[in-house]
């Protein structure tokens, strides 16, 4: 299994001790809870040499989970592996898994010069599937976009 794959598949703890955390004040709108206490979070991933930060909550727990969230797109979004199959034909934005099935679809899409028709060939999808996949997620629809040399239309 890739190195990717298995960051992708550690939980917050795991994901957790192979990064540097940081906490720090938030800066912006929160009033006095945001400017007195440290409940913002960076998370620096040594292996991959990424970091993510949030503070979008009052608690730093939740701060904390919330970059270890990003930090695991980020990861899905740079590190291109060989082709493999999803781990499940279709997951939910919110599911733990959803990072690495973006990771996977990214691989394929890659592997065909950024082409839907290709790649949704390669999945088992149809094209239309696919692009309608990509679309429900803005950030992965802008990465694919900004991948390829003519950008997809809005479905």
């Amino acid at each position: 299994m890739e190195k990717r794959d298995l960051w992708l598949r550690e939980d917050d703890n795991q994901l957790s001790a192979e990064c540097v955390l940081e906490f720090f004040k938030g800066s912006g709108s929160g009033g006095q809870k945001r400017n007195k206490t440290s409940s913002a979070v960076r998370v620096r991933h040594l292996p991959s040499g990424l970091t993510a930060e949030d503070c979008s909550e009052r608690s730093q727990h939740l701060n904390r989970r919330n970059a270890l969230n990003k930090l695991r797109f980020k990861i899905a979004f740079n590190f291109r592996c060989a082709p493999s199959e999803l781990i499940r034909p279709e997951v939910a934005m919110t599911h733990a898994d959803y990072p690495l099935w973006c990771a996977v679809l990214l691989d394929h899409l890659a592997e065909k010069d950024w082409a839907p028709a290709g790649a949704a060939k390669s999945l088992g999808f149809t094209s239309s599937k696919l692009v309608k996949y990509l679309y429900r997620d803005p950030a992965l629809w802008q990465f694919v976009n900004s991948k390829r040399r003519i950008p997809l239309k809005t479905p």
